[in-house]
């Protein structure tokens, strides 16, 4: 009941925000404008997070509404061992990466992210999974897919930014305190990583 509730949730918000960016008439803006708000109202329910927080989330997105893009990098060295970010945000552990942003690819956004947040130059060899959130989950209010890099590190001395407390190569068992779904995704990015280099 809840996913079907939430489902439902997604779509009127996405005929609200559609219609708030392509609708020319002031009738019909001001009745999305409370669609929108009676959505993140319901939104702010399930989440935690305040109504108004939502509805601007919501209202600084343009044109047809469709999932945010995430990007993962992986990195491993030769002894197996996933290179993590401790966040600064939620104090967990987890794979470094980001949002895709406008006029950008993913392997660009990878790429982008490990400079930003580690100061590494990388290069995305492989794609290990697409993995998609859903409105509810870890308490976001839209659909988001990821896109996980296997990747090769190039160049770089490592310089974290504010985003991390920390961020080394770690064997993905010794970690107990993930970033949300992070735990399973590195387990899947290790059974890869085993793979291809088990005939090595």
């Amino acid at each position: 009941m809840k996913k079907d509730y939430l489902d439902l949730l997604d779509e009127l918000r996405a005929i609200a925000q559609i219609g708030l960016n392509y609708s020319r008439s002031p009738y019909d803006q001001h009745n999305y404008e409370r669609l929108l708000q009676l959505v993140s109202d319901e939104y702010a329910a399930f989440t935690g997070l305040p109504s108004e927080e939502i509805r601007e989330r919501f209202r600084k997105e343009l044109g047809y509404i469709t999932p945010k893009i995430g990007v993962n990098g992986v990195l491993f060295d030769t002894d197996g061992r996933i290179f993590l970010e401790h966040r600064s945000d939620d104090k967990m552990w987890g794979i470094p990466g980001g949002w895709v942003d406008v006029a950008e690819s993913p392997e660009n956004a990878v790429k982008r992210e490990f400079m930003e947040e580690a100061d590494f130059v990388i290069e995305p060899l492989d794609i290990i999974k697409f993995h998609t959130r859903l409105p509810g989950e870890f308490n976001q209010p839209h659909t988001s897919i990821h896109i996980y890099y296997y990747c090769r590190l190039i160049s770089g001395e490592l310089r974290i930014s504010h985003e991390s407390l920390e961020m080394k190569f770690v064997h993905p068992a010794k970690v107990t305190e993930w970033h949300k779904d992070h735990q399973s995704i590195a387990e899947v990015c290790l059974q890869y990583f085993n793979k291809i280099n088990a005939g090595r």
